[in-house]
């Protein structure tokens, strides 16, 4: 009876040990980023973006793999109008303006972004992937391009993953547009092409 026992518990153990290991579908992380605008005469404006990241993942482990995630970001920039005839003389106070605008300021923005991921794993550690984002955007700071307040932030990337052990790097070049679908009255908005580091461990 003992040695029956015995034997039911050991295959009972062994069957445990050989399961495979829970799937994880949630996983997070952090990103750093800089940026630049497309070059141009107008202006310039660079920033740079700290970004925690929450995934959920439809269907971890297969070959093509979906996700979606919610990415809040701040995002400092640092603009200056360099081409003060943007500035029309059929703008109220136009001359006011210009002085102004053309003056070199720090920008504050804070984002939800919320993203959706296709990933193509070549290996079980390597994976590229394509990421399309839109989030609501508060800006602090009034542009000749982008009125103070509410605005949205659209970002396209192409990414390299990579996992190492229980931890995965990423590389995320990107293209950004920032502006508010003309609910204010200044929505000529930035466009920048980024590129981003980043951390990601399972929850």
């Amino acid at each position: 009876m003992k040695q029956r026992f015995f034997l039911l518990l050991l295959a009972f153990s062994l069957a445990a040990w050989s399961q495979d290991a829970p799937v994880r579908r949630w996983s997070g992380g952090l990103l750093y980023g800089v940026g630049n605008e497309f070059p141009q005469k107008d202006y310039s404006y660079t920033n740079r973006y700290f970004q925690a990241q929450v995934y959920y993942s439809f269907n971890p482990g297969a070959r093509w793999e979906y996700q979606v995630a919610l990415q809040p970001e701040y995002n400092r920039a640092t603009h200056q109008l360099l081409n003060m005839y943007f500035v029309t003389p059929d703008e109220p106070n136009y001359e006011e303006k210009r002085d102004e605008y053309t003056k070199l300021k720090d920008i504050n923005e804070y984002i939800l972004n919320c993203s959706f991921f296709v990933r193509r794993h070549f290996s079980k550690r390597l994976n590229v992937y394509f990421m399309a984002n839109v989030g609501p955007m508060f800006t602090d700071t009034e542009t000749e391009r982008l009125s103070k307040g509410f605005a949205f932030c659209d970002v396209f990337a192409l990414g390299v993953a990579y996992k190492l052990g229980d931890v995965t790097l990423d590389v995320r070049p990107n293209y950004r547009h920032t502006s508010n679908a003309g609910l204010q009255s200044s929505n000529a908005g930035f466009n920048t092409y980024n590129i981003a580091f980043g951390v990601t461990v399972p929850l």
